[in-house]
């Protein structure tokens, strides 16, 4: 990805955190004879290696797993985005452009097939999206959980490399970041509110 020195990550877990935040990754591999790409939440153990582990599982159907295990691969996450209009900054000539935070992840993928290994990945799975709600995994039928568990294989990614680029107008003036942030917030709209915060938190960090 290409990143330019001003749109680097502000500190070093921030690309941990854009991870934690938006899971739902787009994953890319090309093991068999062309590119392969599975959209899949991948949750992210920090504890689990030098720069942590992606973990997650994909239906066994998708033909993608097949050629993964060791396999290169890049697990696309992109944080909040949104276009950006030359009419928002305090001065110009300026053109249009697009605010976003995006973090590219490589590693080997290693498949897991083990029944104990595929209940441990969902249940994790569950517990973090669930969270306290009253649907528990353990409460299904076992025979049920078991088909389903065979209809699944799952993923671990030991990070070897994180690219991370918060492209959040840092290139212009004070006063243009801040009408950027001014109008995103006046929209109304959820993503838009998301990524004025988060120009708002690096500008104070700043």
């Amino acid at each position: 990805m290409y990143v330019p020195p001003h749109f680097n990550a502000p500190e070093p877990s921030a690309a941990h955190d854009v991870i934690d935040a938006n899971p739902f990754a787009l994953l890319v591999s090309a093991g068999g004879a062309d590119l392969a790409g599975t959209h899949l939440p991948l949750d992210l153990d920090r504890a689990r290696g030098p720069q942590g582990t992606l973990i997650g599982h994909m239906a066994r159907a998708n033909d993608h797993w097949r050629a993964l295990d060791g396999a290169a691969t890049l697990a696309i996450f992109s944080g909040p985005h949104a276009y950006v209009s030359p009419r928002w900054y305090a001065g110009g000539p300026a053109v249009p452009t697009w605010n976003y935070v995006a973090v590219h992840v490589y590693g080997r993928a290693r498949v897991v097939e083990t029944p104990d290994r595929l209940r441990e990945i969902l249940a994790a799975l569950t517990r973090r999206y669930e969270g306290d709600g009253p649907w528990r995994m353990g409460e299904l039928p076992e025979k049920f959980l078991d088909a389903m568990v065979r209809g699944i294989v799952g993923i671990e990614i030991e990070v070897a490399r994180i690219e991370a680029k918060f492209k959040l107008s840092q290139n212009r003036s004070a006063a243009d970041r801040d009408g950027v942030a001014a109008a995103l917030e006046a929209t109304g709209d959820a993503g838009d509110a998301a990524l004025a915060a988060t120009m708002r938190r690096l500008a104070a960090k700043a």
